[in-house]
């Protein structure tokens, strides 16, 4: 009887240990999801050092105390990426969990009539397909060719671009303008806190997507943060007050939707996502050539594959995840789709081509566990000149350590070893034969099985219909 007895209790404490266990690694069954997207913020243009490695990886001029408070409450990744060096391409990516090359989507004013906007994955379509109670809704810039609703969200604003946040494309776009609402921040913000307010006394579940118009140009803040940042000593990277007032500002912007959670008790319930559409431009005012740029130590910036242009702030906290935590793992926003899928229902497998993968695994328990992806890497395809930027046609692909750029003019190829080499100042293809030949093959590979386009003398894809061109790897 007592041997009976001993194996009953035992059975109850190991049901109870795993149970626990269940309970502290798992998510809710139907948490909310904010995703807070940037335009154009750079890896250094924070306070949070982004990297535990790396001391310049944070800012000593912008001062962003509300998301170093979102990062003390979550996970931060020093190697997270856009999918793209510019906004649009990236900001379908996310969307679709799908990379720019796969899109065939690559550049700001594309065509993009052979796009399946109608196509059912996309985030909130998902959401709403595992749990009809989702309600989901984008507020700011869009940046793609339809309207919200058709990506499956319940309430937006419309399919705003920069214009709508103020965005001139003249010299005068780098000259500080004050402004009691800069690039809309504020008005913005108070939108998402009114639907949040909503889902909270309807008790229902989920997705906001605050895609803010700052911190792209025009330059825009209000007189206090302008009068702060003038009387601040710069560094020798950052050093324009109205830059970096309108970086506060829309740190505070963030703190609002904070304080708002909170006072609803809904932090607990709540994964929250931040990161930029794409790395800050190089310099202000931009121009083609500088010896050292606003990203350092990351190379350039906007428009160009290198580190600078791609490399971004990327942090996720909510419920799970370990406060103060940090990844090194290269993760990318094209992962954020089957991330928010696992976490709802890991059981529901997309069936269409998705090149992201689940971060799950790396937020609730193993912080450098391996994503798996379809393909091992990130890809970058960059297949077009840009004045301003490297001039060159380009494509890229990061596997751990290693990143491969291949320029398309003449099949120039250079290895960098980010682990040593952030700045990619050193080429190390000739010293490493066997890995640049293995990363090409697999770049090359990618690309033709996604059949993307290509670099064509002349083409640089601005308003082409892509099917009445014959550019195509195959």
């Amino acid at each position: 009887m007592k041997g009976i007895l001993k194996t009953i209790v035992l059975l109850f404490l190991l049901l109870l240990f795993f149970s626990c266990n269940s309970f502290l690694n798992s998510s809710p069954s139907a948490p909310n999801f904010i995703l807070i997207l940037t335009d154009d913020q750079g890896w250094t243009s924070t306070s949070v050092q982004m990297s535990g490695e790396i001391e310049m990886s944070k800012s000593t001029y912008f001062e962003t105390p509300n998301l170093e408070r979102l990062a003390n409450n979550g996970m931060k990744f020093s190697r997270g990426y856009s999918a793209a060096p510019v906004c649009s391409p990236s900001r379908y990516s996310i969307q679709f969990g799908q990379t720019p090359a796969r899109l065939n989507m690559i550049r700001v004013g594309m065509n993009t009539e052979h796009i399946n906007h109608n196509n059912a994955i996309t985030i909130p379509k998902i959401l709403k397909h595992i749990n009809p109670n989702y309600v989901t809704a984008h507020y700011g810039k869009w940046g793609i060719d339809v309207d919200p609703s058709v990506l499956g969200y319940d309430c937006d604003d419309g399919p705003n671009g920069n214009k709508e946040g103020k965005f001139t494309n003249t010299k005068s776009q780098w000259e500080v303008e004050i402004s009691e609402d800069p690039k809309k921040i504020f008005s913005l913000t108070k939108k998402s806190i009114d639907f949040i307010k909503k889902q909270a006394d309807s008790k229902t579940p989920f997705f906001l997507q605050i895609s803010h118009y700052a911190i792209h140009t025009n330059i825009m803040t209000n007189q206090r943060a302008f009068n702060k940042y003038q009387n601040k000593k710069p560094s020798d990277i950052h050093n324009n007050p109205g830059y970096a007032g309108m970086i506060e500002n829309l740190d505070e912007g963030l703190g609002m939707i904070l304080d708002q959670l909170n006072e609803l008790n809904l932090l607990e319930n709540t994964y929250i996502i931040y990161t930029s559409d794409n790395g800050a431009v190089p310099t202000i005012p931009a121009r083609k050539f500088y010896k050292k740029g606003m990203n350092f130590p990351l190379s350039r910036g906007k428009w160009d594959a290198m580190e600078g242009g791609i490399r971004v702030p990327f942090i996720i906290s909510g419920p799970g995840i370990k406060k103060k935590s940090e990844s090194i793992v290269p993760v990318i926003g094209y992962d954020l789709l089957p991330t928010i899928i696992d976490i709802v229902n890991p059981s529901f497998i997309p069936t269409n081509n998705i090149d992201g993968g689940s971060l799950k695994n790396i937020l609730f328990s193993q912080s450098n566990s391996e994503v798996i992806r379809p393909y091992e890497g990130l890809f970058f395809h960059v297949p077009y000149e840009n004045k301003i930027a490297l001039k060159r046609a380009h494509s890229s692909v990061i596997k751990n350590n290693f990143k491969l750029i291949k320029f398309r003019d003449n099949d120039e190829v250079r290895l960098f070893n980010l682990n040593s080499n952030i700045s990619e100042t050193k080429n190390i293809a000739q010293e490493h034969p066997i890995i640049t030949k293995n990363l090409e093959k697999l770049l090359n590979g990618y690309l033709k099985d996604v059949n993307s386009i290509k670099w064509s003398e002349g083409l640089n894809w601005k308003n082409v219909r892509i099917n009445k061109v014959n550019s195509f790897y195959d």
